[in-house]
């Protein structure tokens, strides 16, 4: 995304929560009646087809909205930000309801976001269906109805509203459905005809959608069911084919790899729309030559320019804030080394390239495998692993640790051996290359995303070839001061000024582990699985900090180095093991859900707590997720209901009340039958929690 999208997006979540957050003092409108009722504008009423409906039948009711101007409520996927409609309903014995339906939407750009939803008037079937058994008379549907209705701001609303209907033998359906709620069935999506195919390929950039109709189809739209898959507000261009139509999507960038399938609807030009389920298939699909796309798309950028533009780019990334310290220290080491023959100097910036050269090819023989396997991995790739976030900012940490004068690098060093020693200078070199690359991939300088995004999508002699102009560009400024010692002149002489230069460049590398950092936790997902994870990582930098320190205490030993290497290995492991989750689920806490499992029998354990409680954490990885503690819950058919108070929750606050707590954690089990709540202790052991459950569990 470009900063102006998360700019507004920010702004445009921030009023959206500012009006969620104020959503428990709304008062629905209406009193249980059809309506309409009047709300903030919209207007709001339930309607069926029919007075009455047959035993054993069914009936076509809906939600109808009719929004003020320019206002406008959302379909299933939302687009950037939104909520479609809800309904609750409360239904006498032998009448049932089918899942809301969604006509088309349209899509509604909101600066540089896009929505899709619905605009002036809406309908939203619900199919009702009778049990054959249903017992004829007067009914009464009860519904509560949840909206969130936007313009430049977002306000949600509620409404009680409801139908009454008759169950009447001889009921029938009516001829001709009209009304808005008519006018809905009529645009909900289709399944694809006999006749008619879909096919989707999957590219760097793009999804390629073909719809194969039978007959030419001069403009069509595509949406998504599932989010974080497209550029909600990014141009669909089409093509028209003889039997059908072509649409080029753009892919979303957090979509890291592409989906198994692309489900969604296409909206087609006379109105109709299909909903599609298709296989994606990796691959590019050429522009038409001379089409405004291709044009517009740098389809005819050539291999020498994409080569010029990776050197140049390149070149920039060295004053990249991560790359530029990087340089700057070896620069000085010319300087210092300046006594030296020449021919040693060459060598040192020589093997400095080899190292940005060998780095650089290992990335694209990785890139390579994987786009042979399917995937398609782009530059930065190795930002989606994990494994790698961590033992690169692991690896940054100790080397900022030790420009912040923790511990000497060299000086650790110096033990291993003499003809180690000998070799250094050179193996310094070579890896002061590897730790530019890496440090460097995570950055985007000009010139740069043209010229990989070409690279990406052609041979693999062309992506090695730009590749290395890349790497030879990021290498040539020190291979130049390597062969010409004298323009080290215009660096700045050694002195006391080196030590703060080094200090402030550590202050750079942290800056960079905090961002890592943030990564890292990203990828495991936004809540309290991120800060978890995240928090690992953290715990890994204080065992690093601590091997740090014994270097530093007791420099060029033995016995320092391989303390050191031991703790460090303890740190990565922190972060890096991942044990497979064999735990029960735990269910989201709601009175709805207590009830239920109480009246189907099951002993019921909530636990209230936060993420911002550390003695909640404790409890849940010492005891509730033990293996005793979890094989008792599996024994007696525990429901097990997890009550987040991370933020302010009403409900759960009057739970916590009800059982005289007001505060987390608290733990509480409700025994099969109707027997009293049992509130257990806020600090929990194996055996306090099992013996609870031996008592509240006995038959």
């Amino acid at each position: 995304m470009k900063i102006s999208r998360h700019s507004s997006l920010i702004l445009l979540v921030c009023t959206l929560f500012a009006g969620l957050s104020a959503s428990a003092q709304i008062q629905p409108v209406g009193d249980g009646g059809p309506g309409p009722v009047k709300a903030q504008h919209l207007t709001a009423e339930l309607v069926s087809l029919a007075p009455a409906i047959a035993p054993g039948g069914t009936l076509e009711v809906g939600l109808v909205i009719t929004l003020e101007e320019k206002w406008h409520v959302y379909w299933i996927n939302a687009g950037d930000a939104g909520e479609p409609p809800k309904i609750t309903w409360t239904l006498p014995r032998g009448i049932t309801a089918g899942p809301m339906r969604f006509p088309v939407p349209s899509r509604l750009p909101i600066g540089p976001l896009m929505d899709f939803g619905y605009e002036d008037e809406v309908a939203f079937p619900v199919l009702i269906s009778a049990a054959k058994n249903a017992k004829p008379g007067p009914i009464h549907l009860d519904a509560k109805i949840d909206w969130l209705v936007c313009r430049e701001s977002c306000i949600p609303g509620k409404a009680h509203l409801g139908l009454n209907l008759t169950v009447d033998p001889k009921a029938t359906a009516p001829a001709q459905p009209v009304g808005a709620l008519g006018e809905a069935l009529g645009q909900l999506p289709k399944p694809l005809g006999p006749d008619m195919k879909v096919t989707v390929k999957g590219g760097q950039k793009e999804f390629v959608i073909d719809l194969v109709t039978g007959e030419k189809q001069d403009d069509a739209e595509f949406y998504p069911f599932d989010q974080e898959q497209i550029v909600n507000a990014g141009d669909q261009d089409v093509d028209s084919l003889p039997d059908g139509v072509r649409i080029r999507v753009p892919r979303a960038p957090e979509l890291t790899r592409l989906p198994a399938e692309l489900h969604g609807l296409i909206k087609l030009d006379e109105g109709h729309a299909f909903e599609i389920n298709a296989p994606v298939v990796p691959g590019e699909v050429p522009r038409p030559a001379g089409s405004q796309a291709a044009r517009g798309s740098g389809g005819e950028l050539t291999t020498i320019a994409a080569v010029g533009l990776a050197f140049v780019g390149g070149l920039i990334l060295n004053l990249m804030p991560c790359v530029f310290p990087v340089l700057f220290l070896k620069g000085l080491s010319l300087v210092q080394s300046s006594s030296e023959e020449r021919g040693r100097i060459r060598r040192h910036g020589i093997v400095y390239t080899a190292g940005i050269l060998v780095s650089f090819w290992v990335i694209v023989a990785v890139l390579l495998a994987l786009r042979a396997g399917g995937s398609q991995a782009g530059w930065g790739f190795q930002l989606q692993s994990p494994t790698f976030l961590a033992i690169l900012a692991s690896g940054i940490f100790l080397f900022a640790l030790s420009l912040a004068g923790l511990f000497d690098i060299g000086l650790s060093l110096t033990s291993v051996g003499g003809e180690l020693a000998q070799k250094q200078g050179y193996t310094g070199s070579f890896f002061t290359g590897v730790l530019a690359t890496v440090v460097a991939t995570p950055c985007t300088a000009p010139f740069m995303g043209a010229a990989i995004g070409f690279a990406l999508a052609q041979s693999g002699w062309v992506t090695f070839s730009v590749f290395t102009a890349l790497a030879l560009g990021l290498a040539a400024p020190y291979l130049l001061l390597s062969f010409q010692p004298s323009w080290t002149r215009l660096l700045p002489k050694p002195g006391a000024w080196m030590e703060i230069f080094k200090q402030i460049t550590a202050v750079i590398f942290f800056a960079t582990v905090i961002w890592l950092t943030y990564v890292y936790g990203s990828l495991y997902g936004e809540g309290g699985q991120g800060v978890y994870h995240a928090a690992l990582l953290l715990t890994c930098f204080l065992f690093l900090a601590v091997a740090g320190w014994i270097l530093g205490r007791w420099p060029a030993r033995w016995s320092s180095s391989i303390a050191a290497l031991v703790i460090a290995a303890v740190a990565l492991s922190v972060p890096l093991y991942q044990p497979k989750d064999k735990t029960l689920a735990w269910q989201p806490y709601s009175q709805q859900a207590l009830d239920t499992a109480r009246a189907a029998g099951h002993p019921v354990f909530i636990d209230f707590t936060a993420a911002w409680c550390l003695s909640c954490q404790v409890n849940e990885r010492v005891v509730l997720k033990s293996a005793d503690v979890q094989e008792q819950f599996r024994n007696n058919k525990v429901t097990l209901l997890r009550a987040d108070w991370t933020q302010y929750d009403a409900e759960i606050t009057k739970q916590l009340a009800s059982i005289g707590r007001s505060g987390v954690p608290t733990y509480v089990i409700y025994p099969a039958g109707n027997g009293s709540p049992d509130v257990l202790p806020e600090l929990l052991t194996k055996d306090v929690v099992l013996n609870a459950l031996k008592k509240d569990t006995a038959k």
